[in-house]
């Protein structure tokens, strides 16, 4: 599993750590925490508005690792 995140995180060097990802992956969990929360506060969630958030979550991620794909350091 430990390999699996390191690969995920990390640029096409698989050793230096991209910060795109890192924001991406924060971003992502922040989101389904935040739906947890209000699941466990109000035990409803409208499942819309969470697609709507981890779409422009998703789509902004995938944008900022594409726009830097370029400058990271080969393998």
């Amino acid at each position: 599993m430990k390999n699996i995140i390191n690969d995920l995180l990390t640029g096409k060097d698989n050793q230096t750590h991209d910060l795109g990802r890192w924001t991406w992956f924060i971003g992502f969990l922040a989101v389904i925490a935040i739906a947890i929360y209000e699941v466990m506060q109000s035990k409803s969630i409208s499942l819309t508005e969470l697609a709507s958030a981890l779409g422009i979550v998703s789509g902004a991620g995938g944008a900022s690792v594409m726009m830097k794909q370029n400058s990271e350091p080969e393998a």
